[in-house]
């Protein structure tokens, strides 16, 4: 993998102008890749490593400009709309009621760089190609993780409780499911038993953290409440725990379902873009769609999973002509809608639009104190009322329902700009994301010559995923998640990039 890396800084000719000579400037190239590398490889994973391997790149891009004779930075067709975007984010910083949280808030704005350090230094067709990869097969990672965490479950899932169980006084019910005791993971009933009466003799309560609907809850088991380890603490029944939300390796299922919905679209736009399919690179970008598919299925979140199917029409419809291939798509979503519906009722208890759902109803009640918050002053519609504002004043401003809803965000993209940082800075996010479909889609429409089937594959994916993330982002803030923000600039960037090369340089790369 190193001697590839290598080969590829040697073989690159970034837009920047000649490579120096000089064994630093070499060296420097062989650092700035390794970091596109790990980005690529990091981001399906841990914002802290992925954020790392962004903030040495920049610095290291940085250093090789000092080093690099007349460096230039290529235009790109979303340059005044994201570099619009982040000066009205900027603005609105320092214009907000709390400047001194908005502006430490301007870290996170400024992930849109990842967009440049990619596009500005893949010098090559290929590294585009390995890079998007590189993305996928890491997401396989989390993926197998994922399925294979759910095939052999977690924890101990309480199917049936004795009416004087311990473990029903102490709060647990049927249906719950038991992670730890005392600190400790477990896997299976003895191991429950042994973590109770491990320290029986110190009088501390035994701490259970149990999963129960979504949510977790801490309870204690007062030692002198538990029966004889023969009792099996009331248990009648149990079994391997299987109902929590598939998070990957992130903390919440949200960001992991709208990164699987992104790099899904990816896989599946290489798929569709490949003709010989029963090959043995079809089959495993097959296999990756698929098992993308199956985690973000686990995940139980209704708008990642809408957000895909309409970016797998989207890819499907204009990466092919062919009407079978649509016809296969469709009867997918007929066996996977229901599929789906199933899994929501047996993991959440709740239909697909229900009225009885929490969240529902709770996205009802912030989207209606936002809008009237937003329209409620000029200065609000200008400028906004500050990144994470909210966090600080949402007392004075009666917002989530004067406190008895649970305090966060206003679970919608569009709107949260908007409040945040005022009209105009929405407007630029749309007039983004309108530039950068248009620039895929007119990609996608040269002629077959300016692209290979897996440059195609990118930009099929990168179109539809963008698709689902404007789709997913009206009921999400997914542009606050930084996890996904990354991925979504990470994708973006390699769609510059292969723009860049079909507009600039004949392809002479045929796989």
């Amino acid at each position: 993998m190193s001697q590839t890396l290598i080969d590829i800084a040697n073989e690159s000719q970034p837009v920047a102008g000649v490579v120096s000579a000089n064994t630093f400037a070499r060296w420097l190239d062989r650092i700035l890749i390794g970091c596109l590398f790990a980005l690529a490889f990091c981001a399906p994973h841990s914002i802290a490593a992925t954020q790392a391997a962004w903030a040495l790149g920049l610095l290291v891009w940085a250093v090789r400009f000092a080093v690099r004779p007349r460096p230039i930075l290529q235009r790109t067709p979303v340059d005044y709309a994201l570099l619009g975007f982040f000066i009205l984010t900027f603005i609105s910083a320092l214009l907000s009621y709390n400047p001194e949280i908005s502006i430490g808030k301007l870290r996170a704005a400024s992930l849109f760089t990842i967009v440049y350090l990619v596009a500005e230094n893949v010098g090559t067709r290929r590294m585009v190609r390995l890079l998007a990869l590189t993305l996928i097969a890491s997401c396989m990672i989390n993926v197998v993780y994922t399925l294979g965490g759910r095939a052999i479950g977690r924890g101990v899932m309480i199917e049936e409780l004795a009416a004087d169980s311990p473990l029903r006084v102490a709060g647990v019910r049927e249906g719950d499911t038991v992670l730890k005791a005392g600190g400790e993971a477990i896997s299976n009933l003895r191991e429950l038993q042994e973590q109770l009466m491990a320290d029986g003799s110190s009088g501390v309560p035994a701490r259970l953290r149990v999963y129960r609907l979504e949510f977790f809850h801490e309870f204690d088991l007062p030692r002198h409440q538990m029966m004889s380890e023969t009792s099996q603490l009331g248990v009648v029944r149990w079994s391997r725990g299987r109902d929590q939300r598939a998070a990957g390796f992130y903390g919440h299922y949200t960001t992991y379902a709208e990164v699987l919905q992104l790099i899904g679209s990816l896989a599946l736009g290489l798929f569709v873009a490949r003709r010989r399919k029963l090959t043995w690179p079809g089959v495993l970008l097959a296999v990756a769609a698929a098992g993308i598919a199956a985690a973000l299925l686990l995940t139980v979140t209704r708008a990642s999973w809408l957000s895909f199917l309409l970016s797998s029409g989207m890819i499907v419809l204009v990466g092919t002509a062919s009407r079978k291939a649509a016809l296969v798509v469709a009867l997918a979503a007929v066996l996977l809608i229901p599929a789906g519906l199933y899994v929501l009722q047996q993991k959440r208890q709740v239909g697909f639009f229900d009225r009885r759902d929490n969240s529902i109803t709770w996205r009802e009640t912030v989207y209606r104190e936002g809008f009237e918050l937003l329209i409620a002053k000029p200065r609000h519609l200008l400028v906004g009322v500050g990144m994470d504002s909210l966090k600080r004043r949402w007392r004075e401003w009666g917002m989530f329902d004067e406190g008895r809803l649970p305090v966060g965000h206003l679970h919608s993209t569009p709107l949260q700009i908007a409040f945040e940082r005022g009209v105009p800075a929405l407007l630029m996010w749309l007039a983004l994301l309108f530039l950068y479909a248009r620039m895929l889609w007119r990609l996608l429409a040269r002629k077959t010559s300016a692209l290979d089937w897996t440059e195609r594959g990118i930009a099929l994916g990168a179109l539809g995923g963008a698709v689902g993330f404007f789709t997913s982002g009206l009921v999400h803030y997914n542009l606050g998640d930084s996890e996904v923000a990354m991925v979504f600039y990470l994708i973006m960037g390699l769609a510059l990039a292969l723009e860049r090369f079909a507009r600039t340089v004949p392809r002479t790369e045929i796989t």
